[in-house]
């Protein structure tokens, strides 16, 4: 690893001074457990670390009036810790509770998970199936991103020169909702997904899904927002017949890779399985909330 320069800010007005002023040679660190690793590596380079574990407004968890705002350097054992949002959002907190063992949840955040850029990785189809949005940072003040706009390909994201991921808003769970998230993968833990699902839904009070978003993650460039599987839950009281609808347009949006963890059809027919298992578990959530 080169000699790096580090920097240690307390505001967020400091972190995109820095971040300017660097013109891309500079790089966030939030807890990291993926970039500390790529650096030693050589797979990235940069001239400045910017860690912005000591500013507040990263690190804090705060339940606002229409949802929750999350720190995006917030760790996977604090949002697993905190209980208004494990109850409205389990989902979420199951994805970031995949990553790693326990020492690394208490460094690995939700906004290095996001902006690593890995199509698999496990905080990303949650939070896109909840419809969370990011507040984003830069030289020409802040703008919000649906989090399914942030990563546009392997490793790379959709922030300008001087950017950075200030937090997440999770808005709040309507009434007879619920959501989920499950991968598949080669080991029983510390792996990376082959697959992984993130299903949130809405019924009414006769039981028919009134709304739904499903995310695919590993099994394309990026993770996806599948349209045409919310569409096979939407207007059913989510039967066999929509279960199987649902498995079909998950299979079909796949765009996967072959690699060691799994083929091409391995991993499509997988993304049907797995879409209909998350949606059973977050159906039986909406019909207790």
């Amino acid at each position: 690893m080169a000699n790096l320069d580090y920097s240690s800010p307390s505001s967020v007005k400091e972190v995109v001074k820095i971040l300017t002023a660097a013109k891309g040679k500079a790089k966030v660190m939030a807890g990291g457990t993926d970039l500390l690793v790529q650096l030693r590596a050589g797979r990235l380079k940069a001239s400045t670390i910017v860690d912005v574990k000591n500013i507040s407004e990263l690190r804090t968890i705060k339940k606002e009036k229409n949802g929750f705002t999350i720190g995006a350097a917030v760790s996977g054992a604090e949002l697993g810790a905190h209980k208004a949002v494990n109850k409205a959002w389990p989902g979420v907190v199951e994805g970031l509770e995949l990553i790693g063992s326990t020492q690394i949840q208490g460094r690995a955040s939700l906004g290095g998970n996001l902006c690593n850029g890995s199509p698999a990785a496990d905080g990303v189809p949650g939070m896109i199936a909840a419809g969370a949005t990011c507040l984003i940072a830069g030289p020409k003040g802040t703008r919000t991103v649906p989090v399914e706009k942030i990563v546009v390909s392997p490793g790379k994201t959709s922030l300008k020169s001087g950017e950075f991921l200030v937090s997440f808003f999770l808005p709040n769970r309507p009434k007879k909702s619920g959501d989920a998230y499950l991968r598949f993968i080669p080991r029983t833990e510390m792996d990376i997904a082959v697959v992984g699902v993130g299903v949130s839904l809405t019924l009414d009070k006769k039981g028919m899904c009134t709304d739904a978003r499903v995310s695919l993650g590993a099994v394309a460039p990026t993770a996806l927002l599948v349209k045409n599987c919310a569409n096979a839950l939407i207007g059913t009281h989510i039967d066999e017949d929509a279960l199987n609808a649902l498995s079909e347009a998950a299979s079909s949006a796949c765009n996967p890779i072959d690699d060691k963890r799994g083929t091409i059809k391995y991993r499509t027919k997988v993304a049907g399985v797995l879409a209909r298992r998350a949606t059973v578990i977050a159906l039986k959530r909406a019909r207790k909330n």
